[in-house]
């Protein structure tokens, strides 16, 4: 996992760099920025998975740097680093790309804490490059994970029920609530093609959870899973394929 460090104090910089390179992990740091637009332009020239960045940077503050790195075509993870005291004082309207934040000065156990956390999510991010299933010659996924109020949530994959795609987000439906992602729908088709169906373009549903399908008045069709009272569209694209599959069988 590459790492971006983003402060205006030299003094900052170099202590993020020490706690990093004393923290167990995947890691490295790619390189530095004392400002919004020296970091936007260093994540647009190279690959960056996390941005430690500064909330009170000049110029461009911390969440309009954040708000503009989400822009990217390959948007890093962003953790907001602020003072302990603005921090106490209330929530910040952070935007998506924020993973969380982090207390200033950092602690070294909670940077370890925030690092394994996004080592997860950037790994669940690569399974969207991985080749379709089967055939890759990887090893798939048995559960899917995401940052929640401070740990890692784990959903079984063979407990998902639908998955529903909105702006870059992707949430996974499951008995026992719901799970907001970071990946593609096209993803999760590609590395479990055998497990999911896709009914819409934001939605995917599980082979075993499609009871049948429902014409509604208006003429749309929406299908009806086991075991939950919504009713998801089915788009007229993928219609046809859907009763082909209903009418052969599991």
């Amino acid at each position: 996992m590459k790492i971006l460090v983003v402060d205006h104090e030299t003094s900052a910089r170099e202590r993020l760099r020490q706690l990093l390179a004393e923290t167990e992990g995947d890691h490295e740091v790619a390189g530095e920025a004392c400002n919004g637009l020296e970091a936007i332009e260093r994540c647009r020239r190279q690959p960056i998975d996390l941005v430690l960045l500064d909330l009170q940077i000049p110029g461009l503050d911390g969440l309009q740097t954040a708000a503009r790195l989400a822009t990217l075509e390959r948007p890093p993870r962003v953790v907001l680093m602020t003072p302990g005291e603005r921090a106490r004082g209330g929530e910040l309207l952070a935007p998506p790309a924020v993973l969380e934040r982090l207390d200033k000065p950092v602690e070294g156990e909670r940077l370890e804490a925030v690092l394994r956390r996004s080592q997860g999510l950037a790994w669940g991010r690569q399974a969207a490059n991985r080749p379709s299933w089967p055939g890759g010659g990887e090893e798939r996924r048995s559960e899917i994970s995401a940052p929640y109020r401070g740990s890692v949530v784990r959903v079984a994959v063979r407990d998902v029920v639908y998955l529903q795609a909105e702006h870059k987000y992707v949430t996974v439906y499951h008995p026992e609530g719901q799970l907001l992602v970071d990946e593609s729908l096209r993803s999760f088709e590609r590395e479990f093609p055998e497990l999911f169906l896709r009914i819409h373009r934001n939605a995917l549903v599980a082979r075993s959870r499609l009871e049948g399908l429902e014409k509604r008045p208006d003429g749309s069709t929406v299908a009806r899973l086991q075991g939950r009272p919504e009713r998801l569209t089915v788009s007229r694209r993928h219609l046809a394929q859907i009763r082909r599959w209903l009418r052969a069988g599991p």
